[in-house]
């Protein structure tokens, strides 16, 4: 079944409570959901206890869906810096996990992903999700409870969206500019 996929992408919601993760396959330019979920984290009161068991199950997620890539949401910086430290580590710990099996790593913004998803920045997780369920045609009874799922699988889109954005040809910051540079290449 893995085989199917020219690619396969690997999105997570870095969190310390909950963690998201979505896999994304891609067969030809058809993106298309082989799995999301959440780790819960909350049962362990150490907090390296839980980041112990990010490195685990992320380093599972990547042996079990062998994904070309991981899209990851970067923190926000947010009023609490403990906050931030903790969701600092737990990302870091994914990616860890992910590097540990040599796949390259994408981040992106959170404002970045709901733009590529929903076509606004202040997009709801909600909202987010219900785009990703039509883009990715995800049947209401599939849709996950914890919207950190949804999250973790719009990284991995967002991803896709990027990298499959033709590059504008060198000395030309767009194809714009290149037709303008070069009058005798276009027919």
């Amino acid at each position: 079944m893995l085989n199917d996929y020219d690619k396969i992408i690997i999105g997570i919601d870095p969190g310390t409570n909950v963690m998201g993760y979505g896999i994304l396959g891609v067969k030809g330019k058809t993106p298309s959901v082989i799995a999301l979920g959440v780790i819960k984290l909350s049962r362990f009161d150490d907090h390296y206890m839980r980041l112990h068991r990010i490195f685990e199950r992320v380093l599972g997620l990547v042996e079990q869906y062998l994904p070309d890539e991981m899209a990851i949401e970067a923190p926000f910086f947010g009023k609490n810096v403990q906050s931030m430290l903790k969701l600092g580590r737990a990302q870091g710990v994914a990616v860890a996990a992910a590097l540990h099996r040599d796949i390259p790593i994408h981040e992106y913004a959170p404002l970045k992903i709901k733009m590529s998803i929903t076509g606004n920045g202040a997009a709801s997780k909600e909202q987010v999700a219900e785009m990703l369920r039509r883009i990715l045609h995800i049947p209401q009874e599939r849709m996950p409870e914890f919207l950190d799922a949804t999250d973790a699988l719009a990284a991995a889109l967002c991803h896709y969206y990027e990298s499959s954005k033709p590059l504008a040809p060198k000395g030309c910051k767009s194809w714009k500019e290149f037709i303008a540079k070069h009058p005798d290449k276009v027919k």
